[in-house]
């Protein structure tokens, strides 16, 4: 299976020719799951003693299976948080497969981390940290939420001995990102939630939700996470205010922009991140909003040495990449994993391919659609808003409708191959979302989805 041969080569030719017309189609077959007995009956068993040979396997991934999944870039796919890599993205993760880089450490993958850390260097300028900051690519935003809790919480304990052994405790607001939770189950950390008045976490709720925790538990406070984006809705915490608490209080300030931090790109919006520059860590998410395959995450610190003293793993064998001989960025030292694909290299090859200007300007096109789309919706008189567009976020209701007639809709328009989009909750009510990611959803598009709720 390691020999090059002609039925290698044939079936080479058959996945570039899939590729390629995958790249090419801007429209893709909304696709659609079907349950696993239904998808057993059709394929039958594949992993066979004898196997079941490339081209047979191939045609029933391109004919069956595949359509049973729903295309991430699928123009009036507006749900969730969607991706719209570029195609030169995507091509470009064929070659980082092909290429077979471990992304570990400097003496094994030096080219390969070089061109991810040139696109770190621009993801990092966009968030105002001070010189010296930096970051590496992950699998995504749990991945570097994690890894930047970890450097928080060992540099916790390295600032006082008294904490080594202490269950660490951290504060976030009710619209953190799921990952905050579950995150802080792996470390064994306990969290807080602050209800907020408005929409949005302030430093003033900081500071009173810190006031009230008892002096226990005050000790064992570790980090506060805020939100530039909220996934749900595309709220942005008060960054600033938040900030001058963290820094009073001397704790650690992680911003997660898992969704959001591709509009740190973004002019129009650029302002409302004002105080992210203050942060110890940030996340964000480039199979997000700035349209790279999956999987991308980033994890960006303002002091790489906290992170270092976090991650670094020691062993017999590893020894060697501390060499000077092999001196040189090693991504294993900053995140929780150690075995790592280059996963910014696509990111970087398109940034590289486009510049960055048509970036900002993809950014803002989905700031721009979840306008109209607001306002299309203001139109209609069986569809009212509830509450304003937030980046690419818009949340809005059709008049007298129940929670199951939101699901039905849903599946039904799934189920008819035109669209993906469903329902959440805001403040306890059932409402319709749409998160626009990609430049090529176009306003006939929004109108198609609008009309199935006449």
């Amino acid at each position: 299976m390691h020999t090059i041969d002609m039925d290698l080569v044939e079936m080479t030719l058959d996945v570039m020719k899939y590729t390629i017309d995958r790249i090419s189609n801007i429209t893709p077959e909304m696709g659609a799951p079907k349950k696993e007995e239904e998808l057993f009956r059709i394929v039958g068993e594949t992993v066979t003693p004898e196997g079941i040979g490339g081209e047979n396997a191939f045609q029933l991934f391109r004919d069956v299976l595949v359509k049973a999944t729903v295309p991430i870039d699928h123009p009036r796919h507006l749900a969730f948080v969607p991706a719209a890599p570029t195609r030169a993205a995507i091509m470009f993760d064929l070659v980082t497969s092909a290429s077979s880089i471990h992304g570990a450490y400097w003496m094994e993958g030096a080219g390969g981390i070089f061109c991810e850390n040139q696109a770190m260097k621009w993801l990092v300028s966009l968030t105002g940290l001070p010189e010296g900051a930096f970051g590496v690519f992950t699998s995504g935003g749990t991945a570097a939420n994690l890894s930047a809790m970890v450097a928080a919480r060992e540099e916790w304990r390295a600032r006082d001995s008294q904490n080594v052994g202490k269950k660490a405790l951290l504060l976030t607001s009710h619209g953190a990102h799921s990952s905050i939770q579950a995150m802080a189950k792996v470390i064994d950390a306990d969290v807080v939630m602050i209800d907020c008045e408005e929409e949005n976490l302030t430093g003033r709720e900081l500071q009173n939700g810190i006031n009230e925790l008892e002096e226990k538990d005050r000790n064992r406070l570790f980090a506060v996470v805020a939100t530039g984006g909220t996934t749900n809705a595309g709220i942005i915490d008060q960054l600033d205010t938040i900030a001058d608490v963290c820094e009073k209080e001397q704790v650690w300030f992680h911003v997660d922009c898992a969704y959001g931090g591709g509009a740190l790109a973004a002019p129009s919006v650029r302002h409302l991140f004002n105080g992210i520059e203050r942060a110890d860590s940030i996340t964000i998410d480039p199979h997000k909003w700035l349209f790279s395959p999956y999987d991308c995450g980033a994890v960006i610190y303002k002091d790489l040495e906290l992170a270092k003293n976090a991650h670094s793993q020691k062993g017999a064998y590893l020894e060697i990449f501390k060499d000077e001989g092999a001196d040189g960025f090693n991504p294993a030292d900053y995140q929780i994993q150690l075995t790592r694909r280059i996963r910014g290299m696509p990111l970087w090859f398109s940034l590289a391919m486009h510049g960055t200007n048509i970036y900002r300007q993809a950014i803002e096109t989905g700031i721009e659609l979840a306008k109209k789309a607001a306002k299309k919706i203001e139109q209609r008189d069986n569809l009212e808003l509830v509450r304003p567009a937030s980046l690419s976020v818009v949340l809005f209701r059709r008049k007298g409708w129940s929670p199951e007639e939101y699901k039905d809709w849903t599946y039904k328009n799934h189920r008819d191959g035109l669209a993906l989009v469903t329902p959440t909750t805001w403040k306890k009510e059932t409402v319709i979302r749409f998160c626009f990611i990609n430049p090529d959803t176009t306003e006939e598009d929004i109108d198609m989805i609008l009309d199935t709720l006449d």
